[in-house]
């Protein structure tokens, strides 16, 4: 199934070189760009896509209050920030604003391509080292454990597993198997879950997970 994705970067270089590297790799297509957070919901309303790759630091509206712009369409594409900065600030700022994943700009072609196929299947997409410095920021206290502990407590006790499983970084296939489900009873959890937290996406459910502490 092919992948439609737009490019949002102030940098044309940076633009063409993805362009480059991403268009008709395993069947991704790039249908649109835009060099400012400003642009990207005109872009959107010409061109469908499933996933907006999105730079942070802009010029005019930064990659944070566009990918809320995004996120608050309706049914939305999915957000992955490709940027050069992974400031904790910056990190947990996008997550929250509903980026599904947060990718720095020097990962392989082949790492960038495949974490835009699993963001439009769904699935969240955090680059090795910026899952570690998430994890050591909520272990370090600044994740706000109380209220994501009582967002769980909101689950039933099987939801609350999808969402530990989903926090570990499970496909909806891992958990079925580890939780001994079919697919689609995953999947209906999932969904239920992301509505009971309030969520928009996988990657702020094991947000609230890790800020939890939850295993």
């Amino acid at each position: 199934m092919e992948t439609r994705i737009v490019i949002v970067d102030d940098d044309a270089l940076v633009r063409a070189g993805l362009r480059l590297m991403l268009d008709g790799a395993d069947g991704i297509r790039v249908v649109g760009e835009a060099g400012d957070g400003s642009d990207v919901s005109q872009v959107l309303d010409a061109h469908s896509a499933d996933v907006v790759l999105m730079d942070l630091r802009m010029p005019g509206v930064d990659g944070i209050e566009a990918t809320r712009r995004v996120r608050a369409r309706s049914s939305p594409p999915a957000v992955v920030v490709l940027t050069t900065f992974d400031t904790d600030t910056e990190v947990v700022g996008a997550l929250r604003a509903g980026a599904a994943g947060y990718l720095l700009k020097d990962m392989p072609p082949a790492r960038i391509a495949a974490a835009v196929r699993a963001a439009a299947a769904g699935e969240p997409v955090l680059a090795p080292d910026i899952a570690r410095r998430l994890m050591d920021t909520v272990a370090a206290g600044g994740g706000g454990a109380r209220e994501a502990r009582a967002a769980l407590g909101r689950l039933t006790d099987r939801e609350r597993e999808v969402a530990v499983e989903i926090g570990h970084g499970s496909s909806n296939a891992d958990i079925a198997r580890r939780l001994h489900l079919g697919v689609p009873t995953v999947k209906a959890h999932v969904s239920s879950v992301l509505v009971k937290l309030g969520v928009e996406n996988r990657t702020q459910v094991a947000l609230l997970v890790q800020q939890a502490g939850a295993d």
